[in-house]
């Protein structure tokens, strides 16, 4: 809201990156009017403020806006991811790997976003396994975006995301480390797996 924005600017100071999410929620009109809001508290970065499958609105507020305009996390069809890059239709593309089937295919949409100059800063909602493969992914593509989707949520709001692997992903000095270990660069917690419950589909 129009409070809360200069309030979190106000307690963070000038030298914090601010970045907000519109979740689908506005009309074009409406988003562009946040989105002037939003630049003149030093916001850079404005995701999904339309729809997401309204690919038009979008890049109406695109245009209409200087910040940037991101977009991207929802959508797993790869001649979605076409049209929009082609239409120029956001700033910055958000492809999650686990929405999307995987590397081989968010690496599809990088390429095609660095061939049109478009960086490429991926969904990762949460501190599971996607975060692991998003640091991985980032330091092989060379569009990166100049940050990294991080969830602040703790062990009291979303304790089984500390669990899963260790060692545990740690913000030091604004950064993350790209796990650096063999593999994924983490060890699968065999507790974590014990205690899950599993479900096999098979045809027949």
């Amino acid at each position: 809201s129009e409070e809360i924005v200069p309030s979190v600017r106000n307690g963070l100071g000038d030298d914090v990156d601010l970045l907000v999410d519109g979740n689908s929620a506005f009309s074009p009109e409406k988003a562009i009017s946040i989105g002037r809001m939003l630049e003149d508290h030093g916001v850079c970065h404005f995701e999904e403020p339309c729809p997401y499958w309204e690919l038009e609105w979008t890049k109406q507020v695109k245009e209409a806006l200087d910040l940037d305009v991101t977009g991207g996390e929802q959508d797993c069809d790869l001649s979605v991811w076409k049209r929009m890059i082609n239409m120029g239709a956001v700033n910055v593309v958000q492809p999650d790997i686990c929405y999307l089937g995987g590397l081989t295919r968010t690496l599809k949409v990088a390429q095609m976003a660095n061939e049109f100059g478009i960086i490429c800063t991926p969904h990762s909602a949460n501190l599971s396994l996607v975060t692991v493969f998003t640091l991985h992914l980032m330091g092989a593509i060379e569009n990166a975006g100049p940050y990294v989707e991080f969830s602040i949520e703790g062990p009291d709001y979303y304790p089984w995301q500390y669990e899963i692997y260790d060692p545990v992903l740690k913000v030091r000095d604004g950064k993350v480390q790209i796990p650096n270990s063999p593999g994924w660069g983490v060890d699968i917690n065999p507790l974590f797996l014990e205690k899950n419950k599993y479900k096999i589909s098979s045809l027949g």
